[in-house]
């Protein structure tokens, strides 16, 4: 979103150079150059077909060093709080379900059970982060839907929209790639309200 894109733009123009429209057909996106190449920053739109769309476009028409996935989630883990920032170790489909067919849940037949965060990556992650497994589906989970999702999911610390989409296309293209994201609500009866209080402070957090 508008709101989670800004910050990082803003923090590539303080760093690097400012960042310069780049013509894209489906999505928002920059580049702005720095002393280790360019960088790339695409603002995806909502969902998983708008992130698989994107990246897809970025993977064929660049050759990206690594993918990060920055943003808000909502919080799933007991003790999870509201701006807590969170990196991925591994990833899947929160709502995805072939155990009919001996997949396992979360998994979309034909691909890993998990995808699996970058270890060079989460090397580089000094901040005081909780790191862990990040779900992705295509609906806005709140108490009336979370309940299944953390009870099949009970190690998952936070769920989003886009995050496993994104970690399916690098798999498949061997790119890198990890997920930070601050939490802006925690999936309760409260969600909405606490999701459009937090969303300009997540995306902040995650940013940095």
């Amino acid at each position: 979103q508008d709101e989670e894109i800004r910050p990082v733009l803003d923090a590539l123009t303080a760093m690097a150079t400012k960042p310069a429209k780049l013509a894209c057909p489906i999505a928002s996106a920059w580049v702005a150059a720095s002393t280790h190449g360019n960088i790339l920053i695409l603002r995806t739109g909502i969902g998983l077909v708008s992130t698989a769309n994107a990246l897809g476009w970025a993977m064929a028409r660049f050759t990206p060093k690594v993918v990060l996935s920055t943003g808000s989630a909502g919080g799933l883990a007991a003790d999870i709080r509201v701006g807590d920032v969170v990196v991925g170790t591994s990833y899947t489909y929160g709502t995805a379900d072939a155990t009919a067919f001996g997949y396992e849940r979360g998994q979309v037949p034909g691909q890993p059970a998990v995808f699996t965060g970058a270890t060079e990556l989460l090397e580089h992650c000094t901040l005081d982060l909780r790191e862990g497994l990040m779900l992705a589906s295509d609906s806005f989970v709140t108490a009336a839907n979370v309940g299944a999702m953390r009870e099949n999911f009970p190690e998952a610390l936070t769920t989003d929209m886009e995050t496993t989409a994104a970690a399916q296309v690098c798999h498949s293209w061997n790119v890198p790639f990890i997920s930070i994201r601050c939490v802006s609500d925690l999936c309760g009866p409260s969600a909405d309200e606490d999701y459009h209080m937090e969303l300009d402070h997540a995306s902040e957090a995650s940013a940095r």
